[in-house]
């Protein structure tokens, strides 16, 4: 059986389905087998079910039986472990629904915000290799021809134009090999370098604390959701941050949960949370609503999150289209003032 993990649609399918079967009061082993679909090859969904499948009706767990399929994320198979010994695994199985759901579509924001800008480059590269190749050549050849009569002050405006293409062209070839590299050494251990990077950025430091912010809260509503103490539930969260910056303020809010303070109060006194957000976290836990509220937290964070990702594909958007439209227009503005020099002689 291949061991690659499940996406986030795939987890929060399961999740969902498992949780209204559940629900509607459908035991363990036999919700497992109502999932599976038999195929005379099955994908690795299915042989994973099957073997969840026959890990229950040896008498084994749902997360123990989850964790040897090696298909489920770690956080997945730990959040189902705490929901059955605390008896709340329906509600722990919708949670992790609704979270896989949001991580998936924060993901697919992200990736957009990559693919758009990549693929302008690339529609850059190609047009200014074309004007390089096929139409600057092709003005030349006929002014060369005409030199006779073109004065050579007139015939000089061609050689801006490839000037000023190939420098357009160098620039976006850097750009480009600079995105491809940042992009590889992200999906790589050297991740923490380009973050780095980032985080100098003021406009790419917010989304990447807001994405930050974002896991945390949604981890910790999950856990909670499970029965967990809060002590506990708040650092099993700081592993689902993936954001030094947040990671430090939590651990300070850490500190101060161990000299007796409450989630909320920590959170509040750290300013973890926006003031307005760590003062709807604390009337949620005074009115013992807490798991709630973090809840609609982070909603309003995946909102921001994706808010700002959208403000900043919208500004590189016009900013890469008008550089292509300034290089092609001034290019072809070059070639043709020759031609209003040959006009002119012609008259």
């Amino acid at each position: 059986m291949g061991k690659r993990k499940l996406d986030a649609l795939g987890i929060s399918a399961f999740c969902e389905s498992m949780a209204m079967m559940l629900q509607a009061g459908i035991q363990t082993e036999e919700a497992v087998q109502l999932l599976r679909q038999e195929k005379e090859q099955p994908g690795p969904l299915e042989q994973a079910l099957a073997l969840v499948q026959g890990e229950l009706e040896q008498g084994g767990s749902l997360s123990g039986a989850l964790e040897k399929t090696g298909i489920f994320p770690a956080y997945a198979c730990k959040m189902v472990a705490a929901g059955e010994s605390s008896g709340r695994l329906e509600d722990v199985l919708f949670r992790l629904s609704r979270y896989y759901a949001g991580q998936k579509t924060m993901s697919e924001k992200l990736r957009n915000a990559v693919t758009y800008p990549a693929a302008m480059l690339v529609l850059i590269i190609v047009v200014l290799v074309l004007m390089l190749t096929m139409v600057l050549p092709a003005f030349t050849q006929v002014y060369n021809r005409l030199t006779g009569s073109l004065a050579h002050s007139a015939y000089s405006y061609i050689q801006w134009a490839y000037g000023f293409c190939w420098a357009a062209l160098g620039v976006m070839v850097l750009l480009a090999a600079a995105l491809l590299i940042g992009l590889t050494l992200w999906n790589s251990k050297k991740r923490p370098l380009i973050e780095g990077l980032l985080y100098k950025i003021p406009v790419t430091r917010d989304i990447l604390q807001e994405l930050g912010m974002y896991r945390f809260t949604c981890a910790l509503a999950t856990f909670l959701a499970s029965g967990e103490v809060q002590d506990i539930a708040v650092m099993e969260s700081l592993k689902m941050t993936e954001c030094q910056p947040v990671e430090e303020k939590v651990k300070k809010c850490i500190l101060r949960m161990e000299e007796g303070h409450s989630i909320a109060q920590s959170a509040f006194e750290e300013q973890l949370f926006q003031p307005v957000y760590g003062r709807m976290l604390l009337a949620g836990e005074r009115s013992g609503s807490l798991e709630p509220v973090l809840w609609r937290l982070a909603e309003l964070l995946e909102e921001q999150c994706g808010a700002r990702t959208d403000r900043l594909v919208g500004v590189v958007d016009p900013l890469l289209s008008g550089v292509l439209l300034v290089t092609v227009g001034i290019s072809l503005l070059s070639v043709m003032l020759p031609l209003l020099g040959i006009m002119n002689s012609i008259g």
